[in-house]
């Protein structure tokens, strides 16, 4: 889209202006007025949503279990509840930063706000000496009731809001570029994915720095041209500017933020070249320095704690679960072919440490290191029975031990060969960081497709893709999925042979 320069501007130059392409725009007006009625009827509708969630549970508490009819006081304290969470949301910000904030920090911030508003009301009555009038499992059922409303309930508003802020029926944010055209244009296309709207954008201005006084924004002292920026901005009604530096901006952004704060608006330095690498850092506190941390530890120590703790407890299970498998299988395998029952082959496990992972035998061969060839379909080396343990994973149960021990874990990438994992590393950056986390008997790459023969370096990609979207994206509730998905998906059997 393209915008027409303003013609009432006091100066008598024009600042050097293009324009940035965006997409279908919205008056700004019109697309502010659009997400805010929404925002309003989406927090109305979780008020609404709330208040009859927590009556609703003190009522099917009260005739299933006490067999009685509950208070009138509960209709009070469910439009108590539903007030204090409708304030916490909006003291907080909550739904105005759906615009620019992932789904899962929306609905923890929705959770968050549940757990302090019972914890308020819990202790005001108890503060008050009320609380003989309120049965505990019926405030428990309704903290449950109410934390699974507001789960769904921004579930679905998010998935209604988002799809309307990315296609541009409303605007999220106006942001003003300020930088080289090619720059703007390239920051502009990634914007507009997360529906923030490029309005206008300019060249970086000249600027002047008082070098005499000391670095403080009053010792700044910006150019007729930077003045006249601010003057071509106001009329725009921005959210944001965003100043796009490269290495001889640096110095001048600090001047050039300082003119620009004479707006209401946000403003953003990004440093040329940087913007993929900021994509995925955080600002973070680093003992008394400031850090901006590009790539954290997958698990922290409590995560850690708590997929072990599953890991051995769903390993027990299997092992009980699967006991009569373990002596029907190496019956069935001696009666197959000669050799051992068990295969053990040397992969990389957590931090690249050589592991010793357990199999079925289903070959007639053991190859080891250098000596590993990937099986293929009709491989001649797979026996009759091993095709069949093969395609039905069964195979993999011993790797059940290796989870006791902890050389595994239930859910991760799954090992490769170390033969076949020093090639790719060759050839793929980044390959080794699949294993910052233990493997897994299963993972995510396995139940979308991607497992079997990597003859293509496409192949590998596509399964490394799947592994580091795991690891970034860990939790508990993830595991399971995958467990489940490995026990009902049919895709988890593509390509086994």
């Amino acid at each position: 889209m393209s915008y027409a320069s303003f013609t009432n501007s006091p100066a008598s130059t024009k600042l050097p202006a293009h324009s940035v392409a965006g997409g279908r725009a919205i008056p700004g007006g019109v697309g502010k007025s659009r997400l805010a009625a929404l925002l309003a009827l989406a927090a109305s509708t979780e008020f609404i949503l709330v208040a009859v969630a927590a009556y609703s549970a003190a009522v099917l508490y009260y005739r299933l279990i006490l067999l009685d009819s509950p208070d009138a006081k509960y209709v009070q304290e469910s439009l108590l509840i539903s007030t204090l969470q409708l304030l916490v949301s909006i003291g907080h910000g909550q739904y105005s930063r759906i615009q620019t904030q992932p789904r899962h920090v929306f609905l923890w911030s929705g959770a968050s706000g549940v757990f302090f508003v019972f914890s308020f009301f819990i202790s005001t009555i108890f503060l008050l000496k009320i609380s003989e009038g309120y049965s505990r499992a019926t405030v428990i059922a309704q903290a449950v009731s109410v934390l699974l409303t507001v789960l769904c309930t921004r579930t679905i508003w998010f998935s209604l809001l988002q799809p309307a802020i990315a296609s541009g029926l409303i605007d999220a944010r106006r942001v003003i570029l300020i930088g080289d055209p090619s720059h703007c244009l390239h920051f502009s296309a990634q914007a507009i994915a997360t529906g923030i709207r490029t309005i206008r954008s300019f060249d970086f201005p000249m600027v002047r720095t008082d070098c005499s006084a000391p670095a403080r924004p009053d010792a700044v002292q910006a150019l007729p041209d930077a003045r006249q920026l601010v003057t071509e901005c106001r009329p725009l009604r921005a959210d944001d500017i965003v100043i796009l530096t490269s290495g001889p901006d640096v110095p001048s952004a600090l001047a050039l933020a300082s003119a620009l704060s004479d707006l209401p608006v946000d403003v953003h330095v990004v440093p040329v070249g940087s913007i993929d690498l900021m994509a995925v850092s955080r600002i973070t506190q680093f003992g008394n320095m400031v850090t901006m941390r590009i790539f954290q530890s997958p698990l922290t120590a409590f995560n850690r704690a708590i997929k072990r703790a599953f890991d051995v407890a769903a390993a027990i299970a299997g092992l009980i679960l699967a006991s009569p498998l373990f002596v029907i299988v190496p019956l069935a395998i001696k009666l197959d072919s000669r050799g051992p029952v068990f295969f053990r082959q040397t992969r990389h496990g957590y931090n690249n440490e050589p592991i010793r992972v357990l199999k079925f035998r289903s070959m007639t061969v053991m190859e080891e290191g250098d000596n590993f060839r990937p099986v293929v379909r009709h491989d001649p080396r797979v026996t009759r029975l091993g095709r069949f343990l093969r395609h039905t994973n069964i195979d993999e149960l011993p790797q059940l031990f290796n989870v006791l021990a902890g050389d595994m874990s239930m859910v991760g990438p799954r090992p490769h060969p170390t033969a076949q994992n020093e090639a790719f590393a060759e050839l793929i950056s980044s390959f080794y960081r699949r294993h910052n986390v233990k493997p897994g008997i299963t993972g995510w790459a396995q139940v979308n497709g991607y497992r079997g023969d990597t003859d293509t370096l496409e192949k590998m990609q596509r399964r490394l893709e799947h592994d580091l979207h795991y690891i970034d994206n860990w939790s508990l509730l993830l595991d399971l999925k995958i467990i489940v998905m490995t026990l009902f998906s049919r895709k988890v059997y593509w390509n086994a042979y």
